[in-house]
């Protein structure tokens, strides 16, 4: 009889045992991220926690997400939305969403009024964003991949990041040269030099 309950106190431990391991892991991962990132910890975790919340808010209208494609990016809690909605009044609703996301300092709204793009035109976006970020790292070896947000959205890119003017006009020269790139929309901010994030 004694037996028997120490079976299912085992297999508790070991289910809480993994449970950790996995947050540990987790968290070093989380960790690293950080390091190489520019925002302080805080505002890392407050990104993706705003994300996050976004994407609830607009999953639960399931007549506005049934009608609309968007991308939702969070950096240095700054929110950029982009896509298409077929209406004006959809448009204005993805707005209201960034609206009542506490901790958000500021939002663009960049989405079209427009029918919802052909998977082949997002996955030529995907192309031309990592053709972008290959090219930006190579050049720019100071750089690291957490710095800087590169979103393309129908041939339109998206710079967002902290870092210095000369190297926010660096990065904006090479995604202008990228071929298939229509258009460069720079969102990045440019900290004080004496900032220690920098």
């Amino acid at each position: 009889m004694k037996f028997l309950t120490t079976i299912p106190l085992i297999f508790l431990f070991i289910y809480l045992l993994s449970g950790c391991t996995a947050a540990i892991v987790g968290g070093a991962a989380v960790g690293t991220s950080v390091v190489l990132d520019k925002r302080t910890t805080g505002d890392y975790v407050e990104d993706q926690n705003i994300k996050a919340k976004y994407t609830y808010i607009y999953s639960e209208d399931t007549e506005l997400s049934k009608a609309t494609h968007i991308n939702v990016t969070s950096y240095n809690l700054q929110v950029l939305i982009t896509g298409e909605a077929p209406t004006e009044q959809q448009k204005q609703k993805l707005s209201h969403i960034a609206e009542q996301i506490k901790n958000v300092r500021k939002y663009f709204n960049e989405v079209r009024i427009a029918e919802p793009t052909p998977m082949s035109s997002r996955t030529n976006d995907s192309y031309l964003t990592g053709k972008i970020k290959t090219s930006v790292f190579t050049h720019l070896k100071e750089l690291d991949g957490a710095q800087v947000k590169v979103v393309t959205e129908n041939g339109s890119v998206y710079l967002m990041g902290l870092v210095t003017r000369k190297q926010g006009n660096q990065i904006t020269e090479i995604a202008r040269k990228t071929n298939g790139v229509k258009r460069v929309i720079k969102l990045f901010e440019y900290p004080n030099p004496q900032d220690k994030k920098i």
